[in-house]
């Protein structure tokens, strides 16, 4: 059965609903979704729609977050729901993130009994699609996971006010954040916001365990300047702070480019290696 939730985090607008989770602050007529596709104004109050709709549920290594050096070795019950609120047009998981898959209710206590029920399993990592729209699903289940001694992980865009994301920390052990790009041009051509990435990524360092994923896309974000300067910044919050360098492949709505050639990923991975201690090669 559905449990219908009230945000927690949106602000009073009259007939319309103001959110205030992300820095997008979407203000959201009656019947309408703001931009994640997730959180939906009923009669002028803000609905958390995606509370507890899971669309897939699965036990991963979890070096496959990527998490390579939070419990190397150990497998992590994954799950998602649907909805994201950022619109990159490279998107990897857009079944999920841009469109509304068949979905399952599940409670957080149920979602707590199946992750303890599972041997072996370090805990539960929130993924898929973005974790950080259903806060207040992950507020009602991180506690509940901590409690019977397992790991609490997100795989995140980082696109989430002080606020929320301040409630949240206390019960996340790890999260994998994607910096995207590290020019605020890119990050508005995908409808975010490099500022509040790298703001959140610095604090969470401050709370939990953090890794960060760049995507390296051909004539986006693969020039050596911006490496540097990417790299050259995680550092300064710590060189021992793990980068994961990803292939691209063509999806979404960026079919017309080419895969990511490996020179590439071996000749930006060198640069971040002056930097940072940990830096990683994926999906080739």
């Amino acid at each position: 059965m559905k449990r219908v939730k009230r945000a927690r985090f949106c602000e009073s607008d009259g007939a319309n609903a103001r959110c205030a989770l992300c820095p997008h602050r979407c203000r959201i007529g009656e019947g309408k979704t703001g931009l994640c596709g997730a959180r939906r104004n009923i009669g002028g109050v803000l609905i958390a729609e995606s509370y507890g709709q899971v669309s897939s549920l699965a036990l991963d290594p979890i070096e496959k977050k990527p998490l390579y050096h939070f419990h190397p070795g150990r497998r992590i019950l994954s799950m998602g729901g649907y909805g994201c609120n950022m619109n990159c047009s490279f998107c990897q998981n857009s079944a999920v993130s841009k469109a509304k898959p068949e979905t399952e209710f599940v409670s957080p206590e149920r979602l707590v009994e199946i992750a303890a029920s599972m041997p072996g399993n370090l805990g539960l990592a929130f993924t898929y699609n973005e974790p950080l729209i259903g806060a207040e699903y992950l507020l009602d289940a991180a506690p509940l996971l901590r409690e019977r001694g397992l790991k609490v992980a997100l795989v995140s865009n980082g696109m989430i006010c002080a606020e929320p994301l301040e409630e949240l920390l206390p019960f996340v052990d790890a999260m994998n954040i994607d910096l995207k790009a590290f020019t605020q041009t890119f990050y508005r051509k995908m409808g975010g916001d490099a500022e509040t990435v790298k703001r959140n990524i610095a604090r969470c360092a401050e709370s939990c365990h953090v890794e960060v994923t760049t995507l390296i896309i051909p004539g986006e974000n693969d020039g050596d300047d911006e490496t540097e300067a990417l790299s050259a910044w995680l550092a300064s919050i710590s060189r021992d702070l793990p980068l994961h360098l990803t292939r691209f492949f063509p999806r979404y709505r960026m079919t017309e480019k080419p895969p990511t050639p490996i020179e590439t990923l071996t000749r930006i991975a060198k640069i971040a290696r002056r930097a940072l201690t940990h830096v990683h090669v994926g999906n080739v």
